[in-house]
């Protein structure tokens, strides 16, 4: 299931909308389909849900909407502001010793 993660902050109205990195401070624009895209994407259990809710709302084919939704998806998970409901994978910390 697709999500938002908890330091991500959106903002979204049908004229597009942001999301806010709230680690980096930086706000991710979107346009108002992108925006569209995410707020399918937050109300879906299934990434395939969006996209025919997508497809029905822009008059697109089923194939045209998935790949929209898709890339939407892929970018905000990228970008470390979105998931698939599995939690993210912990960076190792490497610790170098000063004196070498």
């Amino acid at each position: 299931m697709w999500q938002l993660r908890e330091h991500a902050h959106p903002l979204l109205t049908d004229d597009g909308g942001a999301v806010l990195d709230g680690r980096t401070g930086r706000w991710i624009h979107l346009t108002p389909t992108a925006t569209a895209a995410v707020m399918l994407l937050c109300a879906s259990t299934t990434t395939e849900e969006a996209a025919e809710q997508y497809a029905e709302r822009y008059g697109l084919t089923p194939g045209r909407a998935a790949a929209d939704v898709t890339t939407v998806a892929d970018a905000l998970i990228s970008a470390g502001l979105a998931g698939d409901g599995r939690p993210p994978a912990r960076r190792r910390l490497r610790f170098r010793r000063w004196w070498q």
